[in-house]
C-alpha cells in the first residue's frame, strides 16, 4: 500500500484550547489509520477572523497514511466533530480545527478538498510550527517552509509549550 506524508494544522480557542490541542495530538497518535511522525510546539496567536473571540492555540503535525487525501480530510473532520466542533461562522471560534495543509506533492482544488491549504503561505501560526518539524519541506510555490517564513512576521505569535515538553 502506498504511504503518503501529510501535514496537519491544529487550532483551538474554545474550552481549554491547550488541553484540546494536546488531546487532539493524542487522538491522532492513537489512530490506526496513520502514524504520527512529528509535532510542533504549541503556539498562541490572535484570531485572524472576527476579533470578538479568544486567542488561539496552534500546532502542526505530520502523519504517514495509506488513506487518500479526501479520506484523510474526512477523518480529520470526524475528529473535529468528536471534540464538539460547531461551524457557526467563517473564521469563528472553535473547540478544534484540523486543516490538511499538504499531502505529498499533490494539489487538489475542489469545493471539498483544497491542497495545499489556501492560507498556508501567509499564516505565521501555521508556517512557524511547520518549520519546527520540516524546515526544508519544499512548498508548491517553490520555497521551502523556512524561506516562506521570511515573508512573514512572528509578531503576535508566542510559544506556549515547547515540543520537548510535550509528551503524548
Amino acid at each position: 500500500m502506498t504511504q503518503h506524508k501529510a501535514f496537519i494544522a491544529l487550532g483551538s480557542n474554545l474550552g481549554k484550547p491547550m488541553d484540546n490541542i494536546l488531546s487532539a495530538l493524542k487522538a491522532l497518535n492513537n489512530d490506526s489509520r496513520w502514524q504520527l511522525l512529528a509535532y510542533s510546539s504549541l503556539y498562541g496567536s490572535k484570531p485572524m477572523g472576527p476579533q470578538d473571540q479568544p486567542d488561539y492555540v496552534n500546532a502542526v503535525c505530520s502523519v504517514s497514511t495509506s488513506l487518500p487525501a479526501a479520506e484523510l480530510l474526512q477523518a480529520l473532520h470526524d475528529i473535529e466533530d468528536a471534540f464538539g466542533r460547531k461551524r457557526v461562522r467563517h473564521w469563528g471560534e472553535r473547540t478544534l480545527d484540523l486543516d490538511l495543509l499538504l499531502f505529498d506533492e499533490q494539489q487538489h482544488q475542489s469545493d471539498s478538498l483544497r491542497v495545499p491549504h489556501p492560507g498556508l503561505y501567509e499564516r505565521s501560526f501555521v508556517l512557524y510550527p511547520l518549520v519546527e518539524i520540516a524546515a526544508d519541506k519544499l512548498l508548491p510555490n517553490g520555497n521551502t517552509a523556512k524561506q516562506q517564513t521570511e515573508t512573514l512576521t512572528e509578531e503576535g505569535l508566542d510559544v506556549l509549550i515547547c515540543r520537548s515538553d510535550i509528551t503524548i
